[in-house]
């Protein structure tokens, strides 16, 4: 995934955006990154991918145990079509609810582009 592709769906955060974030505020854990656009607050999907650039950017010391989850390539090894059908499958297996406003699902898992 390139940086100009979204991270988050359900608040339309996108992989630049967040690496900024981190840049800028240094979080000291993952979940701080919920501060960026409300990312991770929604279905729950991009909670991993919020670990893996946190992990990216501001690794901490001494490790984290809540960010050894996600492989370190995961969104650099994914289209942005594939993590679109992945996050669609997570939420019509019932694992998250998109907040009103989210990108919607189409018919057959895929997620409508903006």
């Amino acid at each position: 995934m390139n940086l100009d592709d979204k991270v988050c769906y359900c608040f339309h955060v996108s992989r630049r955006k967040l690496v900024n974030w981190v840049k800028h505020n240094a979080p000291k854990v993952p979940s701080q990154l919920s501060m960026c656009g409300g990312a991770g607050t929604g279905c729950g999907w991009c909670i991993p991918f919020l670990r893996q650039i946190f992990r990216q950017q501001a690794p901490p010391a001494g490790g984290c145990s809540s960010c050894v989850e996600v492989p370190e390539d995961t969104l650099d090894s994914l289209t942005p079509e594939e993590y679109a059908a992945l996050r669609a499958d997570y939420v019509k297996a019932g694992h998250g609810t998109p907040p009103p406003g989210a990108t919607p699902l189409l018919e057959g898992g895929e997620v409508r582009a903006e």
